[in-house]
């Protein structure tokens, strides 16, 4: 991923923060990825992180439409999506999805109380509403409007050894090509 890129997602989202009066603490760890794929316009995701505790994590994200992030899993980290501006569009797959029938329906938690949703069959959060996600449940998303600030708390966050992306060829990490100055440091770096 070019810096250049970088530098701009990031004055995006300061913008799209600002323009909806989002205020970020103090020094937040900025992590903006391109999951390795070298295609940030299509795979690509701002993620600050608000909180880093031993027991939970908080982290705001922000997306323009287009930018899917990867189909993946967690192993252990539970996790609350929240759309906070905008509307979210998901896929969810209760298992591997080699290993499950899509459209077959399977129990989550949509907004505290239990829905029923299908394998590998998109559906839309519009702000406010938030999906809790348990190990194992495999996702993507992205965002069906314009942009979208999406919220997520969770167990313990460990970037580098529970996420499990369905394309093998993906990273949770990009390359960084220096074309420009930065105007931040990654939490990668």
């Amino acid at each position: 991923m070019k810096r250049s890129q970088i530098n701009k997602a990031y004055l995006d989202a300061c913008d799209c923060f600002a323009r909806h009066c989002w205020s970020l603490p103090p020094n937040p760890r900025w992590d903006i990825t391109d999951f390795g794929l070298r295609d940030f316009e299509n795979f690509g995701l701002v993620l600050i992180n608000l909180a880093e505790e031993p027991e939970y994590c908080e982290k705001l994200m922000y997306a323009r439409f287009g930018q899917k992030t990867p189909m993946h899993t967690h192993r252990v980290k539970k996790e609350d999506i929240a759309v906070r501006i905008g509307s979210l569009e998901l896929t969810l797959w209760q298992d591997l999805p080699s290993e499950c029938s899509k459209g077959a329906e399977f129990a989550i938690q949509i907004n505290n109380s239990p829905m029923k949703v299908g394998n590998g069959i998109s559906f839309i959060l519009e702000a406010g509403e938030r999906v809790t996600l348990t190990p194992g449940i495999y996702h993507a998303f992205m965002p069906a409007s314009s942009e979208c600030i999406i919220g997520e708390v969770s167990t313990a966050n460990d970037d580098i050894n529970d996420n499990f992306f369905l394309d093998p060829d993906i990273g949770r990490f990009s390359d960084i090509e220096e074309d420009q100055n930065a105007l931040l440091r990654l939490l990668s770096e």
